[in-house]
């Protein structure tokens, strides 16, 4: 019996290659097996993903100091973590455009209010939504030089950071999932409204994974937290004009969309 992959003798008890490590397959793909590897490739169904998910509200230095550290198989790697995250953010989106878009009365968003109303709002959020995902990505280095600035006791570099950044906002993305879900299905106006508070709450909780990913004393929270806030908040800021700036560049939006209605 050869592998399949690198065509070295196997043995016909193994159940991996002890060359490449691929998985020996003996039996013919099937409805119940293609879905079960589908799960376990994309979610690692031997707890891995529950455990990283779980191990991430409470103690999450475990889960970001052990990657950073070697350890490769207890959790779920960022990337899949990030896969995991852009595909949930693909149905929120979706749900958004399909189900909530006509219900959400534009005119009452008083955080994103344009001189034309609620039709400019509308158009503005219908284009930013394009982008969502590039924005997320975006997102993860300015936590990471957040992190790298003000929670950096123990000299991580910054593709370190990195690391923590998108465990911190990955592990809050799918969490929150739930919530979102719900509350697009039944309240999408309330989802609208309260975006604010929610993205609050997801920088909130990138700075306690920040912190529990340190040696800073808890008194120093009370500086190092809001100046991590503020630093985050000018680089959202940043992003924010870059995204107008590409919204006027391909005619996405216009001047006339920030005009007052005559």
């Amino acid at each position: 019996m050869n592998c399949k992959n690198c065509n070295s003798t196997l043995r016909t008890d193994y159940s991996y290659c002890p060359d490449c490590g691929g998985k020996v397959v003996r039996q013919r793909i099937t409805n119940k097996s293609l879905i079960y590897d589908f799960l376990e490739r994309y979610f690692n169904l031997d707890n891995t993903f529950i455990t990283t998910i779980k191990h991430m509200l409470v103690k999450p230095e475990n889960v970001c100091g052990g990657y950073i550290n070697g350890l490769r198989k207890k959790y779920l790697n960022p990337v899949s973590m990030l896969a995991i995250t852009l595909t949930l953010s693909g149905l929120t989106l979706f749900l958004m455009k399909k189900i909530a878009w006509e219900s959400i009365d534009f005119g009452s968003i008083s955080y994103a209010q344009t001189s034309a109303g609620g039709e400019g709002t509308k158009k503005i959020m219908a284009s930013t939504m394009e982008y969502s995902s590039l924005l997320y990505l975006a997102y993860i280095p300015v936590l990471a030089f957040a992190g790298l600035i003000f929670f950096n006791k123990k000299n991580y570099n910054f593709a370190e950071h990195m690391i923590i950044a998108i465990y911190g906002i990955t592990a809050f993305s799918i969490v929150s999932s739930v919530y979102s879900v719900i509350t697009l299905m039944i309240n999408p106006q309330f989802y609208i409204d309260y975006a604010l508070l929610y993205s609050l709450i997801m920088i909130l909780f990138c700075a306690y994974v920040a912190y529990r990913n340190s040696k800073d004393s808890v008194k120093s929270l009370f500086w190092r937290v809001p100046l991590y806030f503020v630093f985050f908040l000018m680089g959202y800021m940043g992003l924010s004009i870059l995204t107008m700036i590409l919204l006027f560049l391909t005619g996405e939006v216009s001047v006339q969309d920030f005009m007052p209605k005559k």
